[in-house]
């Protein structure tokens, strides 16, 4: 499991590790099956909503002393462009395509549809400059 953060305490629990970092963004790997989360989970496992049991993001990111990204829109779009941009040319990928894989959707639609959404986003901040 992987947590987005702006700030991380100077200390993790050995079943976290902080794999990539930038800036203003930590990707932390959770190992999920350590005996250690697991004990957390437990302990911090409320009823969500009537009959759902689980763990709240916030509450975990609280006890972990992790401030969660909470990135704009415009930033996942761009995120998610990069990353399919990535997948067009992953050699396993174009091995899929080589025997015979045909989705009814592909890279090219899932990149037109971000396309739209970031051209929608531009206009709306324009339209957001004129009104103020």
């Amino acid at each position: 499991m992987k947590l987005y953060a702006k700030t991380i305490p100077q200390t993790l629990p050995d079943w976290a590790t902080i794999v990539t970092q930038s800036a203003d963004l930590f990707e932390v790997e959770i190992n999920d099956e350590h005996p250690g989360f697991q004990s957390l989970l437990e302990e911090l496992e409320t009823e969500i909503e009537p009959g759902t049991f689980g763990v709240k993001a916030e509450n975990l990111c609280s006890r972990l002393g992790i401030e969660m990204s909470n990135p704009s829109l415009q930033q996942l779009v761009e995120q998610a462009q990069t990353l399919i941009s990535l997948i067009a040319t992953y050699p396993h990928y174009e091995q899929l395509l080589e025997t015979g894989y045909q989705p009814d959707l592909n890279i090219a639609d899932a990149q037109t549809a971000l396309t739209y959404l970031e051209w929608e986003l531009e206009g709306n901040q324009e339209g957001e400059k004129g009104n103020g």
